[in-house]
């Protein structure tokens, strides 16, 4: 079969766009919460309403309305400033608050760039996100992707190494700790946690390391438990469930998955101590 690799392109408005990331760029290296949560209020009041952000003492516009016709067009301007939401993490018992604090206007533009029409540009979404990310995550390494629609719970314990895919609608979970190693790929839908609940009391939270990689392949709407490690070249197969650690080259799939091949690039010894189980 034929190996494809990804395209390089170049939109017209390159320049335009890369301008505009590098100028928030700036502006989100300063570790300030309250100048955080203005930079993305005003750019999120031009993404959705299409004009710089006024305050409403000198928006004649809505002095001029009645009081009631004011109040969705001020509670959609109120919700672009992070201050005047909650997000789900913060309600989380083992948030550390002085961490997220800071990420957590970065995250709210992050949700709302992807969706935006902006949002699903590619060429502009993934370099949008990959600055965004070095900001919150704990680390992100060079040529990643990162497709729209991903959620992430904290953001500081979260690593993604280099020439990782994060595609669409996916859930890294790092309330305990979750690294995905180098080459590695999750596909749509695929939701990877670090934390579990206890059978009878749900408010009872064990935190794990989660560890994907490296090159490792979680699949289309696959599940990985929290504290399992997927091994290099290891693969969770197509709506399988991951409860247990998969060895290298192993491909494992089903509720809960288990071993069904051994990658025939995978070494002798690992192939021959890879039966199917």
């Amino acid at each position: 079969m034929p190996r494809y690799e990804y395209r390089t392109l170049h939109p017209d408005a390159e320049q335009s766009f890369l301008a505009w990331i590098d100028h928030l760029d700036r502006q989100f290296a300063i570790p300030d919460f309250v100048n955080r949560c203005e930079v993305v209020r005003d750019a999120l009041h031009q993404i959705y309403l299409g004009r710089p952000y006024r305050p409403e003492n000198e928006n004649e516009q809505y002095d001029n309305a009645s009081v009631t016709s004011q109040l969705a067009a001020r509670a959609l301007t109120h919700s672009f400033d992070p201050r005047n939401i909650t997000l789900e993490p913060e309600y989380y018992g083992d948030v550390d608050a002085a961490r997220y604090e800071p990420r957590k206007p970065l995250i709210w533009f992050w949700m709302m760039f992807d969706r935006s029409p902006l949002g699903l540009n590619h060429w502009l979404g993934y370099r949008m996100r990959h600055m965004i990310a070095k900001h919150v995550l704990k680390h992100i390494g060079e040529n990643v992707k990162l497709f729209h629609g991903i959620e992430i719970s904290f953001g500081y314990n979260l690593i993604i190494e280099d020439n990782c895919v994060i595609h669409k609608y996916v859930l890294l979970d790092d309330r305990g700790e979750l690294i995905i190693r180098e080459g590695s790929s999750v596909s749509d839908y695929a939701n990877i946690y670090s934390h579990s609940h206890d059978l009878n009391d749900a408010m009872i939270v064990t935190n794990h390391k989660t560890v994907i990689g490296p090159k490792a392949r979680i699949t289309y709407h696959a599940t990985v438990l929290s504290g399992v490690t997927v091994a290099e070249h290891g693969l969770v197969g197509s709506m399988g469930v991951a409860s247990k650690d998969v060895p290298s080259f192993n491909v494992v799939a089903g509720v809960p998955a288990k071993t069904v091949k051994v990658k025939t690039i995978a070494p002798a010894s690992v192939r021959q101590a890879g039966e199917v189980k």
